[in-house]
């Protein structure tokens, strides 16, 4: 894990599959890999890709058999 997060570093694949995890985590308390491939509308592989990079960088945490959120340093307005 970097100590620095850089929100610029993440692909638009990463931030679809960063924007799942936030609304499956707020809405079920933590992101199963399946609901992450219908909320998201990326394939399978996309998504285990982008978690792992996810991970990597600290934006995602796993839990149990899903995913949550990390630390994050930024904010996403709608």
């Amino acid at each position: 894990m970097t100590e620095s997060h850089d929100v610029q570093a993440l692909s638009d694949v990463d931030i679809y599959v960063y924007e799942a995890v936030a609304s499956l985590a707020v809405e079920h308390g933590m992101a199963v890999p399946a609901a992450l491939v219908r909320a998201s509308g990326l394939t399978e592989e996309q998504v285990r890709e982008s978690l792992k990079h996810l991970i990597e960088h600290g934006y995602v945490v796993p839990r149990q058999d899903g995913y949550a959120l990390g630390a994050h340093t930024f904010e996403v307005e709608y």
